[in-house]
């Protein structure tokens, strides 16, 4: 076990008004890291700032932004230059998914679905990631989901957005390799957050027992912290016994209907 020593960093959070980016920024400022926090609700925003602050004796700033807009990871580096700080790791965990059919989905929201969980975690990865490297002793982490893993009828577009999260994420650990950057994809399941709440339906979590936010992130920090960490990882003994059974047991077709299955339950 090497833990990462998160004394004197500075780490980026996105999506950090509330549930998983919350729970990042509490368990890092607890072990030491200054933070920058990113939402869209200042307010939220500030009041977490402010605990943070009091509990942990931290410096947190505050950037309020929507990240479905052009070049966010521009936007933000240039916002973190003005506050004259220097960002050592990064967080991506901003995102949202739409529950229904693919061809009912209002095509607005389609595409600000993309920009938020695509377009947003490459901008952003791309305008921090040489920095991280050359710091050499940070983490960059992108929020991905065990609905990376297999397609989701009802979901497809969040799947399919998870599914580039993972896949960029895990080639970014194999680039990364050497430099003392710690990269990892992280894949929650279904959790305790306002997910749900923006989805419109607990339908989406598929009759899946939530997790709880803690959970999820000790999980995170726990692998980051291993002497050789892996790409990748599944929060939940139960979703990695799942993604191992389906990958190893059960046909694509058979994955794709017992998944639609899953999520058509009270229709």
């Amino acid at each position: 076990m090497t833990a990462v020593d998160y004394h004197g960093q500075t780490t980026l959070i996105t999506g950090a008004s509330a549930g998983l980016g919350a729970e990042f920024a509490r368990r890092l400022a607890a072990r030491g890291s200054d933070l920058v926090l990113v939402a869209r609700r200042r307010k939220r925003l500030e009041e977490l700032a402010s605990e943070l602050r009091a509990h942990h004796h931290v410096q947190v700033h505050v950037v309020e932004m929507d990240l479905a807009t052009d070049s966010p990871g521009q936007a933000l580096a240039a916002q973190v230059r003005r506050l004259g700080l220097h960002v050592t790791s990064v967080i991506n965990n901003a995102g949202f998914a739409t529950f229904g059919p693919f061809h009912e989905v209002d095509p607005a929201r389609t595409r600000r679905e993309i920009a938020v969980d695509v377009t947003a975690v490459a901008d952003i990865s791309r305008a921090f990631i040489e920095q991280l490297r050359g710091e050499g002793r940070g983490v960059l982490v992108n929020v991905a989901s065990m609905a990376a893993y297999q397609p989701n009828p009802r979901m497809a577009l969040y799947g399919a957005t998870k599914a580039f999260v993972l896949s960029l994420t895990e080639a970014l650990w194999e680039e990364s390799r050497g430099t003392g950057l710690r990269v990892l994809a992280l894949s929650p399941g279904a959790t305790r957050t306002e997910f749900f709440d923006v989805v419109g339906t607990m339908q989406a979590a598929g009759g899946s027992k939530l997790a709880s936010p803690a959970d999820v992130v000790r999980t995170a920090l726990a692998t980051l912290d291993r002497r050789n960490p892996p790409p990748s990882v599944i929060a939940g003994r139960m979703n990695r016994v799942a993604a191992a059974l389906t990958r190893r047991l059960a046909t694509r077709r058979q994955v794709i209907r017992v998944v639609s299955r899953l999520t058509a339950e009270g229709r």
